[in-house]
């Protein structure tokens, strides 16, 4: 056979005349988002920054900054520009935290969120832009009984709660959280922020040693 012809697959297509029949149409795709838990130590605590949702779905709810990734964008750049468009707050690390992706955690459809996390070092004061008609960073208590931890998350006269389990991952063990529990978040936005802590170094997390684990 001669080297230079090219291959074919078992109906006897070469890649472009496969490509040329292809349609993306005939399959189901999902969207991506990337959404942002951003952390800071501030005075004698731990906040996290979060907005409230300016439209539907879970309109008047907490979330964490994010949104769509575009077709010409990582979703490290998307999360990056989501952050500055939602929130003014701009210029910081993010750091990968998971794939989330269970059915049904966004009643619009199909939809799998890229998380990341980062600490903010920088006094960043946040002010709502886009379609977020609120950001706002909130004061995490934490504390731990029976084997779960809670979340205390308050911004004045706003205070929601999240709690949830740890098992070890199979090969890294790195904690991962199990069995969420949220009031007030949208989406599965409580699962998402216990990952993120769960991320943060040590350090961070024992900051007030009274307080977190």
């Amino acid at each position: 056979m001669d080297s230079t012809e090219p291959l074919r697959d078992k109906n006897g297509l070469t890649e472009e005349e496969f490509l040329a029949a292809y349609s993306p149409k005939n399959y189901p795709r999902p969207s991506l988002t990337a959404d942002i838990c951003v952390f800071r130590r501030k005075d004698e605590s731990l906040e996290l920054l979060l907005v409230k949702r300016g439209g539907h779905p879970f309109l008047g709810c907490w979330a964490t900054p994010g949104g769509f990734v575009n077709p010409k964008e990582t979703a490290d750049e998307a999360a990056a520009r989501e952050l500055e468009e939602e929130t003014h707050v701009a210029g910081l690390a993010l750091e990968p935290v998971g794939l989330f992706s269970t059915p049904g955690r966004d009643p619009r459809g199909w939809t799998i969120s890229y998380a990341f996390c980062a600490l903010d070092d920088t006094g960043a004061i946040a002010k709502a832009g886009d379609d977020a008609a609120k950001a706002i960073w909130f004061k995490v208590t934490p504390s731990q009984k029976a084997g779960r931890t809670t979340f205390a998350l308050d911004a004045g006269d706003a205070h929601l709660v999240t709690s949830f389990a740890t098992q070890e991952a199979p090969v890294t063990g790195r904690l991962r959280p199990k069995d969420v529990e949220g009031q007030g978040l949208a989406f599965d936005h409580a699962e998402i922020i216990a990952a993120a802590w769960l991320t943060l170094p040590e350090n961070v997390r024992s900051w007030r040693a009274d307080l977190l684990l």
